[in-house]
């Protein structure tokens, strides 16, 4: 306890000092300017960079969903898998950063390949992240999120078949702007955050984000009578160079790293006996059965530790004529260390898993014309490179044998690592052009053209462990035996193509639809095949998408309206499943899938100080040719056709409603109370559609209220929230775990907390 209060207060500290130096360095220039303050009577102007200009989001013709930053610290949304609560069509099963599958309308469920790409793309600060795990940290200082849904590809970096989520953080700014946050709560939470702009110099302004939050979590394992929690810390700095009106140049440095302690609780069996008997054979205690009691019962410890390294540079100038040119270079680097125990009490393995070490590095020029009557344009050209080092390793116990029914010697006590290697090549030209056919009709264009080259290699080393013969070194090597897949390569070229028309009825009412072809390269599976070198290669994924919707705005600009249907085809789609004997994940093509459905979004401001948000979809997201899938374990056979299953990871109704009130009293004091409910239907947790994986439907309600208090120039903000105010019980993720058994990551239960901030 004693040591945990000198962190915090060293942390606190460290706070202090950074927000002194900053005040000094963020004295206000001559002539710069604050932005004005918010009038809201009416709803504001949501500006967005999807088609790589700002624009209006109802002036875009496409599905587009925008999260102000104030909109998701209202929301406490901080972390890319709590976005679904406030956007349609997203889903997120989350344990932790390289098991984390971010989908949307159905699309993108790969949790855990280091040799793929996700379906469904991550951008921070318009640079592409290869994993979504490279996101899986408390998001500092957002300026805004989008959601762009369908196949992108035309203007966006990296080819992506579901969709995009683009974060953008705030950037330097010549005035004083800085914020101080501390939250507490119940399970130990604390967190601490800050941010600090300001000028320092006349043409060169700097940001210094910071933070960290801790819990002590809310799962107790019985064995050791720990708690099992996390720790996330951050700091990100920037530099803003303004010479004069025509050049800009952002420069961002980032580090992030995180230690999680959490194991997957038990959920059942399965309907396989022999699962439930190995239990028996190695003398562990029955696993816990209810999950609700938020408990668990491992002899070993479960979770992992990331960190994360990352520079940007962009650089904008306008030139002659008002043309602009953008530059964005970027590296990145990404490394995951877990340390999974067998979720028994008995001894079948110390530690398994597979380490991930990712680098990246893009770089993206575009060249775009001025806004016109006639025609504009964005063309440009995209390179990334990418390696993804892994190591799939296990340290068997003493008891490995008698759980996997094997001769003795055969397991018990052997060690076996399985290092891979994956690296990317990527290079893009794209172009995309807007025809003003008259002042309604706009008709849109954009080609893009892709080559992509993988090389890899997978090696198994002969196992360390005690020599033996016979059956018991025959089953050693059917499972661990040593492989070489020896240079593997795959490459090839592929278009992304949009046609959008759009028809402007009025100033308020913008109807378009659009047809969009993209397409995902295929990759390498970083593990031994099961049937030949060939199933290491992984075919590229396509997909076809067809949209029409409307944009209005309704009551003088105090309500917008938006819905849209859509239909996509995807061919060749990109899946991962689990090998049970080998107790391993895979990747494969595992046929085609359709994805149709309807989606909304509305925001209403009937009263000033009053905002309402609703949005939902409905999404029928079913395998349309899987003759070969896994089956599950309640099916005899090892394949089943599941053409016509739904898409694991695709809930059915997703529904997100949220409410803010503000007063505004004569005294420079502003009360203000927020709800927010989400609510989405019953999904599959695993790829065989098992009865055993689903993820059942659950709601979750928020409240938060608090009091702002203008203090001079500053403001402090003092709030009091519950997340998860009934208490629902609700899983983030479902998968198969250690011998065959179903396992479930538990959400967050009811938590109160507060929050004390200072802006000035």
């Amino acid at each position: 306890m004693q040591h945990r209060f000198k962190r915090h207060l060293l942390w606190s500290v460290a706070l202090f000092s950074t927000w002194h130096v900053t005040l000094v360095l963020a004295e206000e220039q001559p002539g710069t300017v604050r932005p004005e303050a918010k009038d809201d009577s009416t709803l504001q102007t949501v500006v967005v960079n999807a088609r790589r200009r700002d624009e209006a989001v109802q002036e875009v013709p496409t599905p587009i969903t925008t999260l102000t930053g104030d909109h998701l610290q209202e929301n406490r949304v901080s972390a890319i898998q709590d976005i679904q609560t406030l956007a349609p069509s997203v889903n997120m099963q989350f344990w932790h950063a390289a098991q984390s599958s971010l989908s949307i309308r159905g699309i993108g469920n790969n949790p855990r390949n280091d040799g793929l790409e996700g379906s469904a793309a991550v951008y921070i600060d318009n640079v592409y992240l290869s994993r979504t795990g490279m996101a899986a940290f408390d998001l500092l200082d957002l300026e805004q999120v989008e959601v762009l849904r369908g196949a992108q590809g035309t203007l966006f970096g990296k080819n992506s078949t579901a969709g995009v989520v683009n974060i953008r953080t705030k950037a330097p700014t010549f005035y004083p702007e800085n914020h101080l946050s501390v939250s507490t709560g119940q399970y130990g939470l604390k967190e601490y955050r800050g941010s600090f702009s300001g000028p320092l110099t006349e043409t060169i302004a700097g940001r210094l984000s910071l933070s960290r939050s801790e819990t002590d979590g809310f799962i107790k394992n019985v064995y050791n009578g720990e708690y099992q929690g996390r720790t996330r810390q951050g700091l990100r700095g920037q530099l803003l160079v303004k010479p004069d009106e025509d050049f800009s140049l952002r420069l961002i440095a980032d580090y992030n790293d995180e230690d999680l302690n959490l194991t997957r609780s038990f959920l059942s069996y399965g309907p396989l006996a022999s699962t439930q008997a190995r239990y028996q054979r190695v003398g562990a205690s029955d696993p816990i059965a209810d999950p609700k009691k938020l408990k668990v019962n491992t002899d070993g410890k479960n979770g992992s530790k990331v960190y994360q390294n990352a520079l940007s540079a962009e650089a904008n100038w306008k030139l002659d004529g008002d043309y602009s040119l953008t530059s964005i270079s970027a590296w990145r680097q990404w490394q995951f260390d877990p340390y999974n125990d067998d979720l028994t009490t008995a001894p079948v393995w110390s530690n398994m898993g597979a380490t991930a070490n990712a680098s990246q590095f893009s770089q993206e020029i575009r060249f775009a014309s001025p806004k016109d009557d006639a025609f504009d344009y964005v063309v440009g050209a995209y390179y990334f490179k990418g390696n993804v080092g892994n190591n799939l390793f296990y340290n068997y116990g003493p008891q490995a044998d008698a759980w996997f029914g094997l001769p003795a010697g055969a397991l018990s006590n052997v060690s076996s690592r399985m290092p891979s290697r994956v690296s990317t090549d990527s290079y893009a030209l794209f172009g995309q052009g807007t025809w003003h056919l008259d002042p309604q009709w706009d008709l849109t264009l954009g080609l893009r053209g892709t080559y992509e080259e993988k090389t890899g290699r997978v090696k198994r080393y002969s196992p360390d462990g005690s020599p033996v013969t016979g059956a018991a070194l025959a089953a050693r090597n059917a499972r661990l035996g040593a492989y070489d897949s020896g240079n593997l390569k795959i490459s090839g070229s592929s278009p992304s193509v949009l046609i959008s028309l759009s028809y402007k009825a009025n100033p308020n009412l913008l109807i378009y639809s659009s047809l969009t072809h993209g397409e995902k390269s295929g990759g390498i599976n970083p593990t031994v095949p099961n049937n030949g070198a060939s199933t290491l290669l992984i075919g590229p994924e396509r997909a076809n998408d067809a949209e029409i919707g409307f944009k209005r705005t309704l009551w003088d600009e105090r309500v917008t309206f938006n819905a849209n249907l859509f239909w996509t085809w995807i061919s060749g789609y990109q899946a991962t499943s689990w090998d049970r004997e080998a107790n391993t994940s895979y990747l494969s093509n595992v046929g085609s899938v359709r994805s149709r459905g309807v989606e909304f979004e509305t925001t209403i401001a009937p009263v000033k100080g009053l905002t309402l948000n609703a949005n939902g979809s409905l999404i029928d997201a079913i395998y349309m040719d899987y003759q070969d899938g896994q089956c599950p374990p309640e099916t005899p056979g090892s394949l089943c056709n599941l053409t016509g299953k739904r898409v694991s990871g695709s809930p059915r109704q997703i529904f997100n409603a949220n409410a803010r009130y503000q007063w505004a009293l004569d005294s420079g004091v502003k009360p203000y109370v927020n709800a927010s409910y989400s609510y989405r239907s019953k999904s599959f947790g695993t790829a065989d559609d098992s009865d055993y994986g689903v993820i059942p439907s659950y709601s979750l309600t928020n409240l938060s209220g608090g009091v702002r208090v203008d203090d001079g120039d500053a403001q402090w903000d003092i709030s009091l929230w519950v997340r998860n105010v009934f208490d629902k019980f609700y899983y983030t993720s479902v998968a198969t775990g250690a011998g065959n058994i179903f396992a479930g990551t538990i959400g967050d239960p009811r938590t109160v907390g507060a929050t004390v901030s200072y802006d000035f």
